[in-house]
């Protein structure tokens, strides 16, 4: 074992970038229109206190709805506090490859359990109405293609200059 092992693991940050993360993620459930649960709140709140790592507040809201499953579907309640647990965690980590693997990998990450598709690159084509355009219709790539638009777009994206 390497003496200096201990200051090269990445530990938790510290109670303002908890706060910032858990705002974030949970910031991004309401953009679907999804809101979280007073127990992820609390949870949450344990966490950037220091008295629970995100690990163990993954737990808690995996137990919470083995007890308690979502009487309705279209709160989808149970998916936006364990995407926002996730995404918190993605968020604390000191880690991250822009490329369509992590692309993946974070979706995979994020949606499993959830969706079946988690980590997929979907093989049919799709069309969306969304609330947050007004209803209007959202076209995405075909399917044949989306693995080279995908690596086509993070190839321009790595190039362009900010």
């Amino acid at each position: 074992m390497d003496n200096f092992e201990e200051y090269f693991r990445q530990g938790e940050p510290n109670k303002v970038e908890k706060a910032n993360h858990w705002k974030t993620a949970i910031g991004l459930q309401e953009v679907d229109g999804l809101k979280p649960s007073e127990y992820l709140i609390a949870t949450a709140k344990q966490n950037i206190e220091g008295d629970i790592t995100i690990e163990e507040v993954k737990n808690r809201i995996d137990s919470y709805y083995k007890q308690h499953p979502n009487k309705s579907e279209s709160e989808r309640t149970e998916e936006a506090d364990k995407v926002s647990a996730r995404i918190t965690e993605i968020l604390g980590e000191q880690t991250f490859t822009f490329s369509p693997i992590e692309y993946v990998s974070i979706h995979r990450r994020l949606f499993n359990g959830i969706y079946e598709f988690a980590g997929k690159i979907r093989d049919y084509n799709i069309t969306k109405q969304e609330w947050v355009l007004n209803g209007e219709i959202v076209l995405y790539a075909s399917a044949d293609g989306l693995k080279a638009t995908l690596e086509y777009d993070f190839e321009l994206e790595k190039k362009f200059n900010y």
